[in-house]
C-alpha cells in the first residue's frame, strides 16, 4: 500500500477503498507518545482503541476520510489515561490542519454550500472555519492608515453600510456593518495612527462628519463634489416629471425617452440630440430654465479656485427663476449647511471616484453569493487572495562579512541621520485594490 498517498509524513497507509464519490483510507500514527503528558514519565501501558474518522483534502475530485485506530494510553506512574495525539490535525476539528487552511481560502471564493458539498461536511462547519479564518486575518493583516481618507455608502445585502477607502492608492481599508455615527465612531477611535489622516472625502451624512469632527480634528473634510453636482441633475428630474405629467401621452412618452438628453452635459450633446434638447427647452420654458441652472451649477466646479467658486454661486442663487428655485430648494440648503466642506474641494479635490465601479462589484457579489451574511461579502472585498495593493522592501544584498566596529558606528550614524528613509523601506498594505475588484468582477470570478 503506497505509504505517501496521503503526502502525510506523520500517518502511514494501511489501506484504501475507493468509491464512487469518497476514498476511504486506513491510516495509523508513524510514532507513538514517547511520555505522558501529566507526569512526563516514560511509563506507558496500551489500554484500549477507539477509531476515529478525520477528514482531508479532496483528492482526485473525490472526498477524503481517514480511518485512524487511535490507542489510548495509561501511565502506570500517576494512573492517568489518555488518547494519543494525532498529528497534522486540527485541535478543535476532526480534520486536518491542512484541510481547515484550505477551507478558510476557499470560503473567500466559493459559497459555503459548494465546499461543504465537495469536502462531505456540514455548511455550519465550513462557516465556523470561515469565522475563524477570517478573525485570524483581521489579526495578521494590517492596513496603512490613509492620508487621503474617504468615507462613502455602499448597498450590501439590501442595507446601507459604510467604506472606507485610501483615496491616494484607490483602496478599499474597511466595510461596516452600518453607517451609524455610533458604528463609525467605534471604527475611528479603535484606528491607531488615526492622527496622520489630514483629508477626508465624504457624502453629506451628518454622523460622518461629527465623527470626523469629534475624533480627527486634524482633518479636512471634504464633500465629495459628485454628490453635490448629482443634486442638480435631481432638480432637474423634479421638473421633468411635474411638466410629463401634464403632457398628452405620445408627447409624455417622448420626454420619457429624451430624459437622457436633458442630463447630458451641453457640450458633451450629439448635433442629433442638440436638435432634441432644444426642442423641450423651446416649447417648454419652465423645463429650459430647469436645464439652464443645472448647466450652470455645474459650470461652478469648472472654476479654479475657491473664491471664484463661492462668488459664481452666490451669483448662480440670485438669479434662478422662481419655478427653478423651488426644485433647486433641497441643492440650495445643501450647499448652505455644507459650505466651507463643499467649497473645500476647490482647496484640496479629492474625490470617491472609484464608487459606482464598487457599486457594481457589490451588486454582482450579492447575487451570486445569495445566502451570505454581510461578514462573509466584507471578507471577500478585504481578504480574497490577490487583491493587495503592497508595496515591498527593495532588495538589499547581504553583507559580505560582519561588519566592523568602525563600519557599524559608520552606518549607525548615517541611519540615524536618515530614520525616515529607513521607515519608508518597510512593506506596506494599503488595502483592497478597487481596480483589481473590479477587473475580477468583469472575468466572472466572483
Amino acid at each position: 500500500m503506497p505509504a505517501n498517498l496521503l503526502n502525510l509524513a506523520e500517518y502511514h497507509v494501511l489501506d484504501v477503498e475507493e468509491t464512487t464519490h469518497d476514498y476511504h483510507i486506513a491510516a495509523e500514527p508513524t510514532q507513538s507518545p514517547k511520555a505522558c503528558p501529566n507526569c512526563h514519565s516514560e511509563a506507558l501501558r496500551g489500554h484500549g482503541r477507539n477509531e476515529q474518522v478525520i477528514r482531508d483534502l479532496p483528492m482526485h475530485g473525490k472526498r477524503v476520510g481517514i480511518y485512524v485506530d487511535t490507542r489510548r494510553w495509561r501511565c502506570t506512574s500517576c494512573g492517568k489515561t489518555f488518547m494519543q495525539p494525532l498529528p497534522a490535525v486540527d485541535g478543535k476539528r476532526e480534520m486536518t490542519r491542512r484541510l481547515v487552511r484550505w477551507i478558510g481560502q476557499q470560503s473567500l471564493r466559493r459559497t459555503f454550500a459548494s465546499l461543504a458539498e465537495d469536502i462531505g461536511i456540514d455548511e455550519k462547519t465550513v462557516r465556523n472555519i470561515f469565522r475563524d479564518h477570517v478573525n485570524d486575518l483581521e489579526r495578521k493583516v494590517r492596513f496603512e492608515v490613509p492620508t487621503w481618507m474617504g468615507i462613502d455608502e455602499i448597498h450590501i445585502i439590501k442595507k446601507p453600510r459604510c467604506i472606507i477607502s485610501n483615496i491616494e492608492h484607490n483602496t478599499a481599508v474597511e466595510v461596516l456593518r452600518d453607517r451609524t455615527k455610533k458604528t463609525v465612531m467605534g471604527y475611528f477611535q479603535s484606528l491607531k495612527g488615526r492622527e496622520a489622516i489630514r483629508y477626508v472625502a465624504m457624502d453629506m451624512w451628518t454622523p460622518y462628519r461629527d465623527a470626523v469632527e469629534a475624533l480627527m480634528p486634524q482633518a479636512t473634510i471634504v464633500i465629495d463634489k459628485f454628490h453635490v453636482v448629482r443634486m442638480a441633475n435631481e432638480a432637474l428630474e423634479t421638473v421633468r416629471k411635474t411638466l410629463r405629467a401634464e403632457l398628452e401621452p405620445k408627447q409624455r412618452r417622448g420626454l420619457m425617452h429624451d430624459r437622457f438628453v436633458l442630463l447630458k452635459r451641453r457640450h458633451d450633446l450629439s448635433d442629433e440630440e442638440y436638435l432634441k434638447l432644444s426642442g423641450w427647452t423651446a416649447n417648454y420654458p419652465r423645463l429650459g430654465s430647469a436645464y439652464e441652472a443645472k448647466e450652470a451649477f455645474y459650470g461652478i466646479w469648472e472654476l479654479g479656485s475657491r473664491g471664484e467658486a463661492e462668488q459664481a454661486y452666490a451669483i448662480w442663487k440670485e438669479t434662478l427663476t422662481p419655478e427653478a428655485r423651488e426644485a433647486f430648494y433641497p441643492l440650495i440648503r445643501a450647499v448652505d449647511n455644507w459650505h466651507p466642506h463643499i467649497f473645500a474641494y476647490f482647496d484640496h479635490a479629492i474625490t470617491n471616484a472609484y464608487t459606482e465601479s464598487l457599486n457594481s462589484l457589490i451588486r454582482v457579489m450579492n447575487r451570486l453569493g445569495r445566502g451570505y451574511s454581510f461578514e462573509a461579502l466584507r471578507a471577500k472585498i478585504l481578504f480574497s487572495e490577490g487583491i493587495h495593493k503592497v508595496k515591498r522592501q527593495t532588495f538589499k544584498r547581504r553583507p559580505r562579512h560582519a561588519p566592523s566596529m568602525e563600519d557599524a558606528m559608520m552606518h549607525r550614524a548615517y541611519y540615524f541621520g536618515k530614520s525616515m528613509d529607513v521607515e519608508d523601506d518597510r512593506e506596506r498594505n494599503y488595502g483592497a485594490d478597487i481596480n483589481v475588484l473590479v477587473e475580477r468582477l468583469e472575468a466572472g470570478e466572483w
